[in-house]
């Protein structure tokens, strides 16, 4: 098993966890971990998502569905900062790029796409 060690600068932030599926194609969800690399994302889309309140993101992925982890500063109101993030530079066309690999159907925004999940247990 794989393990994930992080260090957080924040001691106070919202978390938001989504899921998503992916098209169950193994050419294509192997497409979809490449372009999440470092070094093959658009810098505007980074820059974009931390210019809304989001402090980290991380997704991970089991079979097809796509799990995200969102963190975000306390005021963070997730509907205004997700229709901001839609209207920044190059996100509708990552948007579009990605949609290629995801169960979205016609929902081309993300706040559409990624479903929030519920949680159950906090320990």
């Amino acid at each position: 098993m794989k393990d994930y060690t992080k260090k957080s600068t924040h001691s106070n932030y919202k978390r938001y966890c989504k899921v998503l599926k992916l098209h169950a194609n193994k050419n294509l969800i192997n497409q979809y971990i490449d372009i999440h690399k470092p070094e093959n994302i658009w810098t505007e889309i980074p820059k974009g998502i931390r210019e809304v309140g989001i402090i980290d993101m991380e997704i991970y992925l089991h079979g097809n569905m796509a799990f995200m982890i969102m963190d975000t500063v306390p005021d963070f109101d997730h509907d205004k900062a997700m229709k901001k993030l839609g209207s920044l530079p190059r996100q509708k066309e990552w948007e579009e790029y990605v949609s290629q690999f995801q169960q979205a159907g016609d929902k081309a925004d993300t706040p559409e796409k990624w479903q929030p999940i519920e949680r159950i247990f906090n320990l």
